[in-house]
């Protein structure tokens, strides 16, 4: 029976629907994390009676034909990468994109990763580094004797030394853009790389045409909507009973079958 099969790739279905969701719901207080959202396809079509053939030797034809579809898979999930709220730290080296944007990463491989999230420290040397330790890109230092830094929300890094009023420009933090954020490849730690699919970067300084800019004491929070994913779990959660019903109705009907004198 057919049914067997659609029920259960109904059911594979929906585990990944659910699996998406508790994904965003774990990571609801993740700086800078975007929600998933599961597209679905149906699967190849069988054909019992093909739509447009022939019915008769006069030219007749089929007009609508009969066909049995054979499921679902999953076919993508999205990233929605809509901004989440900034929310205040007060912390000099937090630093939050309002706007399109990444902020460039140097990974111990040498690689760039991009990300969304800010929460910057202070490497032993003083550069400006993730909470992990990688550079942020260019390598901005921040001298030993500085008693203040300001970022502007251009990305201008400026500092006070002690001693003296008037502040000096350090360095200029660069984001980066993309053709296609959904595109990225998610590596964990907040992480982005590059992909065919993205295209390559564009970079530039903040608050320049196309560019999000810099807000230093933010970081922006995750754009998890809890009320939108609860309801999107309790209807994974009733299509998965209803497939689930679907192979007990078919196991049913195969036992009637086997029964019969």
């Amino acid at each position: 029976m057919r049914s067997l099969d659609i029920a259960g790739t109904g059911m594979q279905a929906q585990q990944t629907n659910v699996e998406v969701i508790s994904n965003n719901i774990a990571n609801m207080t993740t700086t800078g994390f975007k929600r998933k959202r599961p597209e679905f396809q149906d699967l190849i079509y069988q054909n019992l009676r093909r739509v447009g053939a022939d019915s008769s030797d006069s030219g007749s034809i089929v007009p609508s034909g009969a066909q049995v579809g054979l499921g679902v898979r999953t076919a993508a999930i999205y990233r929605i990468n809509e901004q989440g709220n900034l929310q205040q730290t007060s912390n000099q080296l937090d630093m939050a994109v309002q706007g399109n944007g990444y902020f460039q990463v140097t990974l111990p491989s040498g690689d760039t990763a991009y990300t969304r999230d800010g929460t910057f420290g202070l490497a032993a040397d003083g550069t400006i580094v993730t909470a992990d330790g990688y550079v942020v890109q260019p390598g901005v230092q921040i001298p030993a004797n500085a008693t203040s830094v300001t970022v502007n929300q251009s990305g201008q890094v400026q500092v006070t030394l002690s001693g003296q009023t008037t502040p000096q420009t350090a360095g200029q933090l660069q984001l980066a853009v993309f053709p296609n954020d959904a595109g990225l490849e998610a590596q964990g730690g907040n992480m982005y790389l590059e992909t065919a699919a993205s295209g390559q970067p564009v970079t530039g300084n903040p608050a320049s045409p196309g560019f999000g800019s810099v807000m230093q004491g933010f970081i922006e929070t995750s754009n998890v909507n809890v009320v939108s994913e609860i309801t999107n779990l309790i209807t994974a959660q009733r299509a998965y009973e209803m497939n689930s019903k679907v192979i007990t109705t078919s196991d049913d009907m195969l036992s009637t079958l086997t029964n019969l004198r």
